[in-house]
């Protein structure tokens, strides 16, 4: 569906080079800054621009540091040298479920409208420490709760496709800003789904690492491996820099260890005719679109020949849903039960809805949860004896309207909550999968389609160096290239809020 092309007065066409700094990889802009070629001061203005002549058509960009981002680029500039951190003078765009100093902080709920946090969460302080350049927040559902962002401080985000769309939740507006060039790179995070969905659906690279890698300090339930933190960007090695960034060890989080130095090292595309693939329409138990299934079926056929072998093939998920169901009730009321009883009226249908479930749960239902999320975790390990990684869709169907905050039906099956579409990713959670969510062109709609890269829990870098040659791979097949975003369009599209 095409963007809207409309007169308007509020935006004018953008300098060429800008365009240009907007469309590089950050490794790239990261490079020419190191050689003193570009200028930290430049790459922030060119944000900015594309921000305020883009951002209204598709409300990514919720709220805005540009007077700090422009005071941190100049001290970039003056501070090149050799020993600089590895994001250096990049702006970065931060997701609205992380507290920063001095920056508006809401997590999408009413509650928080004008917070504003006197400190900085770790993943933040880590990002600036290594040189990243905060530029603003991006739009959520309420405290993440949902796979489409929309909420009742910012309204919705469009998807850069079509602004009618969803942009898929929950770190949707951290990938819109980045297939709309206002930024390189920005961070998401990833519990359900949330950094894969939106990267899918607007044709961008998220990466869902092993629970601790970043850390969380602030998780109310510490002891929950499933909510990450998760790098965003537009290829597999721009999202690799935004991990060595993002990385850090932490005692606060209690699965966070000691960073690996062979994580942060360059990434090598790994050698996939020497690897065993595995891959799977539904993840053997999933509900998912007949387009989506096809256009699936149809870049296999060609990707699965690269490998030494391939199998249809899924670890066992029986049982995935209730499972799942518990565990996260259980989170949502440790999270969210008193500010449910203090101020019902004050959240937001998903949020309150799944707290509300989680707190008809039982002791026994409980335990039989854990005790069955273990073996599922057992068995997903060991269906990696048999092979080197699992692909399969990243979302069950394509782009809805975003005033909906669920499909209703997905191949004739009712989606009782609004994670019930969401079992392609969430499935994976379950087991404490590794993903990287990567573009694989469009799909039967002429949206953007995307693929999950999976491994188990500690593969963070065999999938990130396995998605990276599956990258280039679909760039060799052109009718699975994505065509970028209209960026013109979007300039003279409606503002959506």
């Amino acid at each position: 569906m095409p963007v809207p092309r409309r007169a308007s007065s509020r935006r004018n066409t953008p300098d060429r080079a800008v365009t240009d700094l907007c469309s590089l990889p950050a490794t790239t802009l990261r490079r020419l800054i190191g050689r003193r070629e570009l200028s930290p001061v430049e790459l922030v203005e060119a944000s900015i621009e594309r921000i305020e002549t883009v951002d209204p058509a598709v409300n990514a960009m919720v709220t805005r540091a540009f007077d700090a981002a422009r005071a941190a680029a100049k001290r970039a500039e003056a501070e090149v040298g050799d020993d600089n951190g590895p994001l250096h003078g990049l702006p970065v765009a931060i997701k609205d479920l992380n507290a920063t100093k001095g920056i508006r902080t809401t997590w999408g709920s009413v509650l928080y409208a004008h917070h504003v946090p006197t400190e900085d969460e770790g993943v933040v302080a880590a990002i600036r420490a290594a040189g990243g350049i905060v530029i603003g927040k991006t739009n959520t559902p309420e405290y993440g709760s949902g796979g489409n962002t929309r909420n009742d401080v910012f309204g919705p985000t469009g998807n850069p496709y079509d602004p009618q769309l969803t942009c898929g939740g929950s770190s949707g507006g951290a990938a819109v800003s980045l297939a709309t060039g206002m930024v390189p790179l920005a961070t998401g995070s990833d519990f359900g789904g949330s950094l894969r969905t939106p990267a899918a659906f607007c044709g961008v690279v998220g990466f869902r690492p092993s629970a601790g890698l970043i850390p969380e300090e602030s998780r109310v339930v510490g002891l929950s491996p499933f909510p990450v933190e998760g790098p965003m960007a537009r290829n597999v090695a721009d999202a690799h820099l935004l991990l060595t960034g993002m990385a850090f060890h932490d005692p606060a989080d209690p699965f966070s260890k000691p960073v690996d130095p062979a994580l942060v090292a360059p990434l090598r595309p790994a050698d996939l005719s020497r690897l065993r693939l595995a891959f799977s329409e539904d993840l053997g138990f999933a509900a998912v679109d007949p387009g989506i299934r096809g256009t699936f079926r149809q870049r296999l056929a060609r990707l699965a020949p690269r490998f030494a072998e391939a199998s249809e093939a899924a670890p066992p998920m029986q049982d995935a849903e209730d499972v799942f169901e518990t565990l996260r009730g259980l989170f949502m009321v440790s999270s969210y039960g008193a500010i449910l009883k203090a101020t019902p009226d004050r959240l937001g249908p998903n949020t309150r809805d799944n707290t509300e479930r989680g707190l008809t749960l039982d002791v026994e239902r409980i335990a039989r949860a854990f005790a069955k999320q273990t073996r599922h975790y057992r068995a997903f390990n060991r269906f990696f004896r048999d092979f080197d990684v699992l692909i399969c869709p990243a979302t069950s169907v394509s782009a809805f309207p975003h005033d909906l905050w669920y499909p209703a039906a997905v191949e004739g099956r009712s989606m009782t909550t609004y994670m019930t579409w969401l079992a392609l990713t969430w499935g994976i959670t379950m087991a404490q999968g590794v993903v990287c969510a990567i573009p694989c062109g469009q799909d039967a709609q002429g949206l953007p389609f995307g693929l999950q890269v999976v491994g188990p829990s500690g593969s963070d870098r065999k999938v990130l160096e396995i998605a990276l040659a599956l990258e280039a791979a679909i760039a060799g097949e052109a009718d699975f290239i994505l065509p970028p975003p209209d960026i013109d369009a979007l300039r003279l599209a409606p503002a959506l809020v």
